[in-house]
Order: structure tokens, then C-alpha cells, then sequence
């Protein structure tokens, strides 16, 4: 599977595949991101429940079964760690060709 088709990756998404290296909740994933952000980006639910529907189709994550009704767990896929990785790779080497030059 080319897995460069989804690439590159939104900054919301980039922030939740980053988060769901550890499992967790819809709420819980919103916090760990402003976090993450140092506060720069702020999920709004249904931004975040967007994003989730989203990388569920697309397999970069996956519901963890719960009894809990009221909280649904999600984590990271192999796939989803591969395109978070091709990001961060993506990513560097930006940095690195923006470095070559005193801007």
C-alpha cells in the first residue's frame, strides 16, 4: 500500500497520530494535543470526532473494545506509525533544507 498518499498530513491530524502513540479517549486525545502544542492548537469536538471517523477509514487507527459505553479508546495503527514517520521524515528534511539558508 502507498502509504505517501496521505501525506502530508494535516496539523490536526499530525497532533492526534502523535497522541494515539498511547491509547486514549476523545477527550483525553483533545488534551494531550494542547498539550503536545504547548497550547497552539485547540481541538474542537467535532473537529476531533471528524479526524477520528477519518483515520478510522483509513485504518491509521483503531477503536479499542471497552465496557465503558460512554468512552470510546482509540490507538495507533502499524500503518498509522508509518505515516506518522513518513511526516516526521517529510518534515525534517524541510527543516534541513531550510537551515542551508539564513533566513
Amino acid at each position: 500500500m502507498n502509504l505517501n498518499k496521505y501525506l502530508p498530513l494535516t496539523e490536526t491530524t499530525y497532533y492526534i497520530l502523535l497522541a494515539l502513540l498511547e491509547e486514549g479517549h476523545g477527550y483525553a486525545i483533545m488534551q494531550k494535543v494542547e498539550l503536545l502544542s504547548e497550547g497552539k492548537v485547540r481541538i474542537a469536538a467535532g473537529t476531533m470526532y471528524g479526524a477520528i471517523e477519518n483515520l478510522l477509514k483509513q485504518e491509521l487507527i483503531y477503536a479499542i473494545p471497552t465496557s465503558d459505553t460512554r468512552r470510546k479508546v482509540y490507538h495507533i495503527t502499524a500503518e498509522g506509525k508509518t505515516v506518522l514517520n513518513l511526516e516526521i521524515e517529510r518534515l525534517s528534511h524541510l527543516i534541513a533544507i531550510s537551515n542551508k539558508y539564513k533566513i
